[in-house]
């Protein structure tokens, strides 16, 4: 993104030697351009001298797509050309303010250098090319996202805007898609017919082969030739592998490789090389019909870089625009009204209108010491409200550092004069508004009060620093005098000139001469010029004009420091003699400065204006306690009302709180009805061991009723069985299957129904257990469920097993098998012991099983060889307690075993 800077319309004519030298229209010509970059260079030292770079490193922090970032970063932030350019940033900062939630951009890359590239003609690997569609799918979904958003409400149009116009080439998005598998990094068989065909003759005659190489390979296991047949890949050619003593079992092979040890040849058998030749020049098609499809798809994304551009171009506006959002909320900032002409400027309360309205700013750069970081609160879970804007947990209170400065300028002021104390806040305050300026130019918010109001400036010039260079021997007042002749040279009716100690370094008669001078020529040329002096004949102009204004740096009296406030509409003093005192000068010294300022100043005025300013220091004392007062007020009320609206939010998570403590006393009370009943049923048991048939009927009696004293405890702790659910029409039949509530839902057998129906009870049975329970309180079995109770019924009289309680009658004897990761050999999952000792390989396996990771697989290359080392392998894992399986790892690889641990 390019830094916008203004266009000016008006030429300056050139000078005399410039118009003999050139024709009419090459000078003019010149000169514009001329002042253009003289434009440029102004614009964007002030820039710097106001530390927007600085404020775009802030802004970097939010941004989401790597080309914000790289944008942010270098300070090319997007700043409106017009007013209409600058209003239109601030309405899409104010839409994305209103997102609820975030938008993804995780899958958008700066492709433009992987564009490049294929521009110039090379081919692009399958990474870059899944990288261009991984791009167009997260743009699309980007624009899908505000789609969806915007249809529930009009505010987010300006988001949606942006991305209306751009082609987000669906069509090579899908054809790569269909080319590639991205998540696997291949070409898929439709890629093309050819691709299609010569893959399905690699895979037949690769199937021959294998089949070949098997034969040859189980030929040569019989006769002794080998351990276990092995069949084998060496130098890109499918092999079998043969000791060396038995290599006559291979009469015409051609040995590829030879073991480590030199115990095993790798030899392609005769009958193998032709379909080795085929399996090659087959690879060699396939990779030559791979590259055209590459050359395809690198050619439509050539073709397409400019709709790629300016959809990356789009997505950056969007991401900007959130950037802007979340900044505004890290500071607490509200929006600035912007106000194109004074005329139209709001009301500030009063009777005169303001053409500058600002209550509270903080310089954001000094405002960030204070925070948060960035990166945290990116991080953090921020909330919004349904406006958009920052809930109060965020920023409970505004920061009292930097000292909040008010900055009410009249409409019809055209210059500005502040003065006060060195170190008082004059330069911070200058360049407080300047930023505010460019920031508002920018769409950001402003870290202010209320609703902040500002003109829009074309241009905003600023001359504060020192400026003397050695290079152009200048010194600091020529440097200063340099800097404000560049300034006037390019300033018009809608400029912010902002110069600090204006007219200082020289004389202070004709310092003040020619600052006076060059006041009244910027009052009739530009919007708006705010001066910093100490020269008290300055605050004069204002009794003269109405285009001039003055404002003070407070300092107080008491002790001694300046506040950092300032006064409009009232003119400060230096109070250099008591800064002078206060650090500790010689009382003779202070004494001496004092008759000369007496000598300097009519004894009368002096007079005067300390009593004014003592009055006004007491006015504004006043005018403090009550708007602390009222401030006090303020925030109690709201205090109060947070408090309410907290409640009255809360009240849905306090009922669903409720309902889980409930939900967990049943479970607890439930639990422990069931945990009493199991005692009775195995208390029956055992009494009925020894029991004899007489005692049968007593010991039943005994049961059935201690079971009902705890259903009729528990149903009347909770209250209704049925928890206040309306009684069930269902009406169980005798000899059905079950659920009893009371038991805990366990299975029982309906022994009798009630005939009387409004007793509402059953006589059901539970193993030898029989009890009568109320009828709201059993429920039908599900179908499958019933059936697999019968048939655990059979099974249980069918073995013996009558004494069983209904818990372990019921239990489930499923097995759940152990799921292990997927058996693919990585580096990290691999153990290789080929070339090692037995006892140095029996060490390290021994330490890779014990490193490898719950329900995993470790791959352990042992070879083939003389088979001592593999023989000792497989007596390691069979042993080993942590392996609960091995495997060769393939068919066709001996040297390989996959241990699957627990």
């Amino acid at each position: 993104m390019k830094l916008y800077t203004p266009l000016i319309s008006t030429v300056h004519s050139p000078p005399f030697n410039l118009r003999r030298r050139f024709p009419p229209r090459l000078s003019i010509s010149l000169c514009s351009t001329h002042r253009l970059n003289l434009t440029d260079s102004l614009q964007n030292e002030t820039l710097q001298t106001l530390e927007w770079p600085s404020i775009c490193n802030q802004l970097a922090a939010f941004t989401s797509t790597p080309m914000g970032l790289i944008a942010a970063r270098n300070a090319k932030i997007p700043i409106g050309r017009s007013s209409d350019e600058s209003r239109k940033l601030l309405d899409q900062t104010t839409a994305a303010m209103a997102i609820l939630s975030p938008l993804d951009f995780s899958g958008i890359e700066d492709v433009m250098e992987i564009v490049d590239v294929s521009v110039s003609g090379e081919l692009l690997s399958i990474r870059e090319i899944c990288t261009v569609r991984r791009t167009l799918k997260a743009a699309r979904e980007v624009f899908e996202q505000l789609q969806e958003i915007s249809s529930n409400s009009e505010r987010y149009t300006p988001l949606l805007e942006i991305l209306q116009k751009c082609n987000f080439l669906m069509e090579l998005e899908r054809k790569i898609g269909f080319c590639i598998d991205c998540k696997f990094s291949v070409i898929l068989d439709r890629a093309s017919e050819e691709l299609e065909i010569i893959r399905s003759e690699r895979k037949s005659n690769m199937e021959n082969l294998e089949s070949l190489l098997k034969q040859v390979s189980s030929r040569i296991f019989q006769a002794g030739g080998i351990d276990r047949p092995l069949v084998t890949t060496r130098r890109s050619r499918m092999c079998v592998g043969v000791r060396a003593s038995h290599r006559y079992l291979l009469p015409g092979g051609v040995v590829l490789n030879v073991s480590s040890s030199g115990a095993t040849y790798f030899m392609e058998p005769k009958e193998a090389v032709e379909l080795n030749n085929m399996e090659v020049r087959l690879s060699n098609h396939e990779k030559a019909e791979e590259k055209a499809i590459f050359s395809m798809l690198t050619s439509q994304i050539a073709e397409s870089k400019t709709e790629i551009k300016y959809l990356l171009d789009r997505i950056l506006e969007v991401d900007f625009a959130v950037a802007r959002a979340s900044h505004a909320q890290w500071l607490g900032a509200v929006r600035p009204n912007l106000v194109s002409k004074p005329s139209t400027c709001i009301a500030s309360g009063g009777d005169d209108s303001l053409s500058v309205n600002i209550d509270g700013i903080q310089h954001p750069l000094l405002l960030e010491a204070s925070m948060r970081a960035p990166s945290d609160f990116v991080g953090s879970n921020s909330s919004r409200s349904e406006n958009g804007t920052l809930k109060s947990e965020l920023h409970p209170s505004r920061h009292n550092f930097p000292v909040p400065i008010d900055i009410k300028i009249k409409s019809g002021t055209r210059v500005i004069v502040i003065s006060g104390p060195n170190t008082g806040g004059k330069t911070a305050s200058l360049k407080t508004l300047g930023l505010a300026s460019i920031m508002l130019k920018a769409g950001m918010y402003l870290p202010a009060k209320n609703r902040p109001s500002l003109p829009w400036f074309d241009l905003v010039l600023a001359d504060i620093g020192d400026h003397q260079s050695l290079e152009q021997n200048l010194s600091t007042f020529s440097g200063h005098l340099s800097w404000i002749c560049k300034i006037l040279e390019v300033a018009s009716e809608e400029s912010l000139i902002l110069i600090d100690e204006i007219g200082s370094g020289t004389d202070p008669s004709e310092g003040v001469a020619l600052s006076t001078s060059i006041l009244q020529y910027l009052k009739s040329r530009v919007n708006l010029a705010v001066v910093t002096t100490h020269y008290a004949d300055l605050s004069l102009m204002k009794e003269t004009d109405s285009g001039f204004e003055n404002a003070a740096m407070e300092f107080s009296l008491e002790t001694l420091q300046p506040t950092y406030r300032v006064i409009w509409g009232s003119t400060g003093e230096s109070n250099a003699l008591r800064i002078a005192e206060s650090i500790g000068f010689d009382s003779e010294i202070i004494s001496c400065a004092h008759a000369w300022v007496q000598r300097l100043m009519p004894d009368k005025m002096q007079k005067r204006k300390g009593l004014l300013y003592q009055s006004l220091m007491e006015e504004r004392s006043k005018l403090e306690t009550q708007a602390g007062k009222a401030a006090s007020l303020h925030t109690d009320v709201m205090h109060l009302y947070n408090e309410i609206r907290e409640e009255a939010e809360d009240l849905s998570r306090r009922e669903e709180i409720m309902k889980a403590t409930e939900t967990q006393q049943i479970r607890i009370e439930t639990k422990s009805a069931i945990s009493q009943i199991e005692d009775i049923v195995n208390a029956f048991d055992n009494q009925l061991r020894n029991a004899s048939t007489d005692q049968f009927s007593t010991l039943l009696k005994q049961s059935e009723s201690a079971v009902a004293s705890v259903v009729e405890a528990h149903c009347s702790a909770k209250g209704s069985p049925t928890r206040g659910t309306p009684a069930s029409s269902y009406m169980p039949q005798i000899g059905e299957k079950v659920h009893v509530k009371g038991l805990g839902f366990k299975f029982a057998t309906v022994v009798e129904v009630e005939a009387d129906e409004d007793d509402g009870t059953v006589l059901v049975q539970c193993g030898r257990m029989k009890v009568r329970v109320d009828i709201s309180s059993i429920s039908p079995p599900t179908p499958s469920v019933k059936d697999t109770t019968t048939n655990s019924a059979r099974h249980m009289r069918k073995t013996g097993q009558k004494n069983r309680s209904s818990k372990n009658f019921l239990k489930d004897n499923s097995t759940e098998t152990v799921p292990y990761g997927p058996v693919i050999q990585t580096s990290k999952n691999t153990v290789d012991l080929r070339g090692m000792r037995v006892d140095e390989a029996s060490r390290q396996l021994k330490l890779a099983i014990g490193a490898t990771g719950s329900n995993s697989v470790l791959f352990v290359i042992h070879g083939m060889g003389t088979g001592v080392l593999k023989e000792c392998t497989l007596e390691i894992m069979g042993k080993h307690p942590r392996v609960e399986k091995f495997e060769q790892e393939s068919p066709m690889n001996y040297g390989c075993t996959v241990a699957h641990i627990k």
